[in-house]
């Protein structure tokens, strides 16, 4: 191989080391100053709409520096850069007598040098030029412009492919502030506001600050419906993690041939419809934290899994060899008592003792009343805000003490959807709560409805009475008591004297 190739191919990988464009030019200048003279070297695109170059990187051999700096072009300078004739390396010996020369001397320290100039295109089109410099005059001959001619295209693609990393760089470090301030935003939006911290959640919040600065797991135990949601938000977003994300999962939405896919992802073609590789929600929580609601709803050969994962701290996505460690944490969520599951052999033990380090148990509504106006108060302000109300309605007299008085079996949750119904259906800016006691009645007639039954065979021979009567004492016929009950005659005898029902038929 002459040494023209290998000049060639050891400058193109030189170029394609780094997509850091500064670092690859450090590295090529290096090598150059063994082969030609080269003091320095530098990239500058061309603009055209604004008759400018701008300098985007240039490396000496003391260091190399990322640059932004746009330099005004003289319209000669524009007519050779523009020029057809700029098709090959342009040799500058003198760099005074130069108009391209002139037009770069603020970024060489206004000393003479000599320059060769590498027009850089893509698909014809003109990106810029690579200048590559020595101290002093004359410096370059016909050999050394055929040396860098041959790096035209190597250059231009390293060029072109290290803008696009600039760019997608720019809009991921864009993407990653706009996640942060909607995640703040989204704090706002479902009331990162914690209602009760004086009183109901007073030992809560206490519990919550004392560990949110750690990195042990904590399992949420409370009622449908009491703000365990809430509660993980707060220690996630006081604790060090609150820069990274924080993943929900709802144990018992997921389907059990699923669960892997979205704890774990997968990788491309693992199974029919992986059509592409996809990361799970622990990958997704790496260096933030994992909310893990209803993790009782887990089925126990998921509970295995979810067990290597905590002990390892690494996942393997479905499909895939490669180990990817994972640094999270986890906060569990349940409303059901874990350690009779385990007991019953429904949840595991060894899970159960990773998981429970520190429980946090939130009390119901019914057991911090004193939370109630607060809490009426806060949801009013929040759904009038969110309907565009701007004068949130006040309470019909008397109402409060109704709300106080309720058990309310469903918690926040309950209160809050009770306080929008009443929003929507208020009139003259008087909240009444008057769907409130029709709850009260649908709640009367479903404890009514638990009441004890009546046995089966008192039932049906009340039953068989009322259809006898209704027949006048007639057990077969179109108006019989067994077309009546829709059974076979013979059936019907057969159960009469099983009870013991004598009916006789009236005339």
């Amino acid at each position: 191989m002459d040494k023209k190739n290998i000049f060639f191919r050891q400058v193109t990988q030189l170029i394609c080391s780094s997509l850091d464009i500064e670092v690859a030019l450090f590295r090529c200048l290096s090598y150059l100053g063994k082969n030609l003279p080269a003091d320095e070297i530098f990239i500058a695109l061309y603009e055209q709409g604004l008759s400018s170059i701008k300098i985007v990187a240039r490396a000496t051999k003391d260091s190399c520096k990322l640059l932004n700096v746009l330099v005004p072009v003289s319209g000669k300078a524009r007519s050779l850069l523009e020029n057809s004739e700029l098709k090959k390396v342009k040799i500058i010996n003198r760099s005074k007598l130069d108009a391209i020369a002139r037009t770069i001397k603020p970024i060489c320290d206004g000393f003479e040098y000599s320059a060769l100039v590498l027009p850089l295109k893509i698909e014809k089109k003109l990106l810029g030029v690579l200048f590559v410099s020595a101290n002093g005059k004359d410096r370059y001959a016909e050999e050394d412009a055929d040396m860098i001619s041959r790096l035209a295209d190597p250059f231009a693609i390293a060029v072109s492919n290290a803008l696009r990393h600039q760019e997608v760089t720019r809009l991921k470090n864009m993407l990653a502030d706009d996640n942060r301030y909607l995640r703040q935003e989204l704090r706002h939006l479902v009331g990162d506001e914690i209602i009760g911290e004086d009183f109901g959640l007073k030992e809560v919040l206490e519990m919550v600050r004392q560990i949110a600065i750690l990195n042990n797991p904590v399992m949420l135990l409370g009622e449908t419906g009491t703000g365990k949601e809430l509660i993980a938000n707060a220690i996630h977003y006081s604790s060090h993690r609150k820069e990274g994300p924080l993943i929900r999962v709802n144990c018992g939405a997921i389907p059990e041939s699923l669960i892997d896919s979205e704890f774990f992802g997968h990788e491309k073609g693992a199974f029919t419809g992986a059509i592409s590789q996809k990361k799970g929600k622990f990958e997704r929580a790496h260096k933030g934290t994992i909310f893990l609601d209803e993790i009782g709803e887990l089925p126990l050969n998921a509970q295995v899994r979810l067990l290597r994962v905590i002990q390892s701290k690494e996942i393997e996505r479905v499909g895939g060899t490669k180990v990817v460690p994972v640094d999270t944490r986890i906060i569990t969520a349940t409303h059901r008592n874990l350690k009779k599951m385990v007991d019953k052999g429904q949840f595991r033990e060894d899970l159960w003792f990773r998981l429970n380090v520190f429980p946090i148990t939130i009390p119901p509504l019914r057991q911090r009343k004193n939370d109630i106006p607060a809490l009426v108060q806060h949801f009013i302000e929040r759904k009038s805000k969110e309907t565009g109300t701007l004068d949130p309605p006040a309470l019909e007299p008397g109402a409060m003490d109704r709300l106080i008085d309720y058990h309310w079996p469903g918690n926040v949750r309950e209160l809050e959807n009770l306080v929008e119904r009443a929003l929507i259906l208020c009139r003259n800016n008087i909240l009444r709560f008057d769907y409130f006691e029709t709850a009260r009645l649908d709640e009367k007639f479903f404890a009514d409805s638990e009441m004890p039954l009546d046995s089966l065979d008192h039932a049906m021979t009340r039953h068989i009475n009322l259809a006898l009567k209704k027949s006048y004492g007639k057990i077969h016929g179109p108006n019989g008591a067994a077309a009546i009950l829709k059974i076979n005659p013979s059936t019907l005898r057969n159960r009469m004297k099983k009870f013991r029902i004598r009916f006789e038929k009236k005339k």
